[in-house]
């Protein structure tokens, strides 16, 4: 299936997009080099290879869950530059207005 020039104006159109005669020339072969390349694809049989949700088959990337001590307060704050006896102090970055 090849692209036509018509065919690049309305993309460019739809993406609202702006391109000199020129420009459509180009872009029409490339996207006509593209789909050519890609159409190479299906020169390859396929037939014994199954379909992937994900091209690198992980079963479970993920911890398991486990219940743990949390760390106090204090251990969580003090590294924090700015802080209350409770919390992390930060500048205020939403006015009144804003609301």
């Amino acid at each position: 299936m090849a692209v036509t020039k018509k065919d690049v104006q309305k993309i460019a159109e739809l993406s609202m997009l702006e391109f000199t005669d020129s420009e459509l020339e180009e872009y029409t072969t490339e996207m006509n080099k593209i789909l050519s390349y890609v159409e190479k694809l299906s020169e390859l049989d396929t037939s014994n290879v199954e379909p992937l949700a994900h091209p690198i088959e992980n079963v479970n990337v993920f911890r398991e869950d486990k219940r743990m001590k949390s760390i106090s307060t204090e251990e969580a704050l003090k590294n924090a530059p700015d802080r209350t006896t409770e919390h992390f102090k930060v500048p205020k970055v939403i006015s009144q207005k804003d609301r």
